[in-house]
């Protein structure tokens, strides 16, 4: 490496990826551009088309290939081995790098140990030669109005033989620009080589203090902690400022910003990691593309795509999930000041709605293709209907109106709190009485024209528990969802039970679209499974599925990184399903870090009230763990460490003064006022809670010992009870699905 010693948190978590595995490989600039290529050799159904540079929605050029004294170099016989911000391939006694710039369209590629020659060829059918003017190569993208510059490191000559680009071996490799002039993309190589040290210290620096200041965390389990800095980091890199800031919804075709993805990955995304001014950015952002025609029906909605070229409405759960996040985002910040800016974004979010959505029981109605199963063939129709009234909507408008009421309450309107709270109550109440019967273990979907319930069996149902306060019916819907819906590799579409289940997602025998939510795995439902299998107190089994997520990141599909989907059912002969869908999914990723602090480490701020729940549900394989939280304009430091007989868990309050809820099953609830600077030490000992507040100076000034409460007790009696056997769904013989006993078609698959 040519910018120094790696720093040591980097430096180990490079990771080899062998021949047979030919994993993608993926890094953004953290501004509109990104690079994808496979490590030995770029031949995914999928993603190939995507192979290369890309910037925005357009692809400019297709890779490249390397030649080394008139040799082309064969990329399927590398060493490969990829970092958070490069790869380098190793080709006997030669060694290549790509670099990718942070904020600028520069990608470097080095090769280093070559003899008196190297060259270069851009991959790219629509890729048009310019012209070569000094050292200096252009080529016209092969998408967008831009251009692309070809020049040796070093500032070493180039000429062009046999259609590829050569220079002296000791130029060391060459930089590729991109920019809407020919003169703009050689100022770009000009500036970058001349400060491309400093410019990867940065970049290497920029991933490091992400790393130590907003995602520490250590564990002696050095797979975990492999896993989450890796996934934090590939997180990061669909943070972006392509149209303001906004989080990528995926690669390589989903590089724009989607309302609906946007708002689902904000908490993970950016909350759980403190970077409070990015999510209010992306916040206010959104909320300036608000529909405000109160003559459209669309009034109130925030968009659900935002891409350079495309502003589109057409989602009800964007616009809730837009409001939900705007008071998570105040939880996590303390920022009250925001609310004042957005309440007229709040107000008319639920008037749009009142006006033009709601029918007279209080339900949110939307269009058939305007939840997040979002498919239809090719008359429109939906693969996956959801009708007017679906069950996760319902729970996205009772939560959307419940912060409206918070967000009128401070505003001082109380006729809106009070109309608003109204109408949650009724929604409550009517749902619990419409999607339930005593013949089904677990929620209707939807309602139908007649306002009967619908009872496939999908997971959007694990997201309306809240709309019911029976835990014995939680219960049952949780373990009924975990068997029939969640295998190993992740959370299906729709049980395989169904006459319409599709065990794989792309196959000879159908549309792709056609199995996309009917049966297709989504990695991102996994949070709210497992959030769900925590809060009826069994975390091993959750944990079971979190593990197999960070083991998938870290040795399939793209490196550190969770893909969108998977099919249902491994292939013959296989037994782990294969990975669909965009290689890098930003909800994904998210909702694998959300659970991991809300859920697993159990860290729940609420500056709103000015509390912390510290609710920590640590598996047994974890004997020890060390991470902090970013919370309002301070931070927790916490620590935890298990043996046989003991359990340590220690909560330091930097800068920040909270009320922490201390819930640590099976003891009561109890909460203390923690100043700054304090420090919570909690110890577990068989059955006894022993409790130390200390001050800023080392002085213990509250101490207490606390007993199991008997409620508690029972309570997770009848839960082990209850959940004893659990496991993962299963799959049938193919012969069971009526899709696999149609005949062989030709199903024409098109790039997203």
């Amino acid at each position: 490496m040519t910018s120094g010693a790696k720093p040591s948190i980097l430096d180990k978590m490079t990771m080899t990826v062998e021949r047979k595995d030919n994993r993608a490989v993926s890094f953004t600039n953290k501004e509109a551009v990104y690079y994808f290529t496979q490590s030995h050799v770029t031949d995914h159904p999928e993603h190939a088309y995507f192979e290369g540079l890309n910037v925005a929605k357009n692809r400019l050029f297709g890779g490249y290939t390397l030649y080394a004294d008139h040799q082309k170099l064969d990329n399927q016989q590398a060493a490969v081995k990829v970092s958070p911000y490069s790869m380098i391939r190793t080709h006997g006694s030669l060694t290549e790098e790509l670099w990718l710039f942070d904020y600028r369209n520069v990608l470097e590629v080095s090769l280093n140990g070559a003899g008196k020659d190297i060259g270069i060829t851009l991959k790219g059918k629509e890729l048009e030669y310019l012209k070569l003017s000094g050292n200096t190569a252009y080529f016209k993208a092969m998408e967008g109005e831009w251009i692309i510059a070809l020049r040796p490191r070093n500032d070493h000559p180039l000429s062009l033989r046999s259609k590829v680009f050569h220079t002296v071996g000791e130029a060391g490799g060459f930089y590729i620009s991109a920019a809407r002039t020919l003169a703009e993309a050689a100022a770009l190589i000009q500036d970058t080589e001349k400060h491309a040290n400093r410019l990867k210290a940065e970049r290497i620096k920029r991933m490091e203090d992400f790393l130590q200041q907003n995602a520490y965390v250590t564990s002696s389990n050095e797979p975990l902690t492999l896993a989450l800095r890796w996934l934090s980091l590939t997180m990061d890199q669909l943070v972006t400022r392509q149209q303001g800031e906004g989080i990528y919804a995926g690669l390589p075709w989903f590089n724009e910003y989607w309302g609906r993805d946007q708002f689902i990955a904000l908490p993970g995304a950016v909350l759980v990691s403190g970077q409070f001014e990015t999510a209010k950015h992306i916040l206010m952002s959104f909320a300036e593309y608000q529909n405000t025609d109160e003559t459209s029906k669309y009034y109130g909605r925030v968009p659900n795509i935002l891409a350079p070229e495309n502003i589109d409405y057409h989602t009800t759960d964007g616009t809730p999930r837009f409001i939900i996040q705007l008071q998570d985002y105040v939880k996590y910040s303390g920022d009250t000041e925001v609310i004042k800016k957005l309440y007229p974004a709040v107000r008319s979010s639920i008037e749009g709605s009142l006006k033009y959505w709601v029918d007279a029981k209080g339900y949110l109605t939307h269009d058939d293709n305007e939840t997040w199963m979002d498919a239809r063939d090719a008359n429109l129709n939906s693969y996956s209907p959801r009708e007017t009234r679906a069950n996760d909507i319902q729970a996205l408008w009772y939560h959307q109106l419940r912060a409206g009421v918070y967000f009128a309450e401070y505003m001082g309107d109380q006729k809106n709190a009070e109309q608003w709270g109204s109408l949650a109550d009724r929604l409550k109440s009517n749902f619990e009485r419409d999607f339930r019967d005593p013949s089904h273990p677990y929620l209707a979907d939807r309602l139908d024209a007649a306002d009967e319930p619908e009872f496939s069996l999908r997971p959007n149902q694990l997201f309306a528990f809240d709309m019911f306060e029976d835990r014995d019916f939680k219960d049952a819907a949780v373990r009924t969802a975990w068997e029939e819906l969640v295998y190993p590799w992740g959370v299906a579409s729709l049980d395989r039970q169904h006459p319409f289940f599709h065990p794989f997602h792309l196959t000879e025998k159908y549309h792709k679209d056609e199995a996309y939510h009917n049966g297709t795995v989504w990695t991102w439902l996994n949070g709210i499974a497992m959030q769900r299998m925590i809060e009826a107190g069994q975390e091993e089994t959750a944990y079971k599925l979190f593990h197999n997520m960070n083991w998938q990141a870290l040795h399939l599909g793209v490196v550190g990184g969770l893909s969108e989907n998977l099919d249902a059912y491994p292939h013959e002969g296989e037994s782990w399903a294969k990975l669909t869908g965009a290689y890098l999914q930003a909800w994904s990723n998210a909702e694998q870090l959300r659970v991991w602090y809300q859920y697993f480490l159990g860290v729940r701020p609420d500056m709103i009230h000015h509390t912390v729940r510290l609710a920590p549900r640590i598996p047994q394989e974890l004997r020890d763990l060390h991470y902090h939280v970013k919370v309002g304009e301070g931070m927790i430091e916490a620590e935890y460490s298990a043996n046989n007989a003991e359990q340590l868990y220690t909560y330091r309050f930097k800068g920040i003064k909270l009320q922490a809820v201390i819930d640590i099953a099976p003891f009561a609830e109890l909460e203390l006022e923690a100043e700054a600077g304090a420090e919570l030490r909690i110890s577990r000992t068989g059955q006894e809670l022993e409790i130390e507040l200390v001050n800023g100076s080392g002085e213990i000034f509250r101490q207490l010992t606390v007993q199991p409460s008997k409620d508690r007790i029972e309570q997770q009696l009848h839960s082990d009870q209850f959940f004893a056997g659990v496991h993962f769904a299963e799959p049938l013989v193919l012969q069971k699905h009526p899709v696999m006993q149609r005949e062989n078609t030709t199903v024409v698959v098109t790039e997203e």
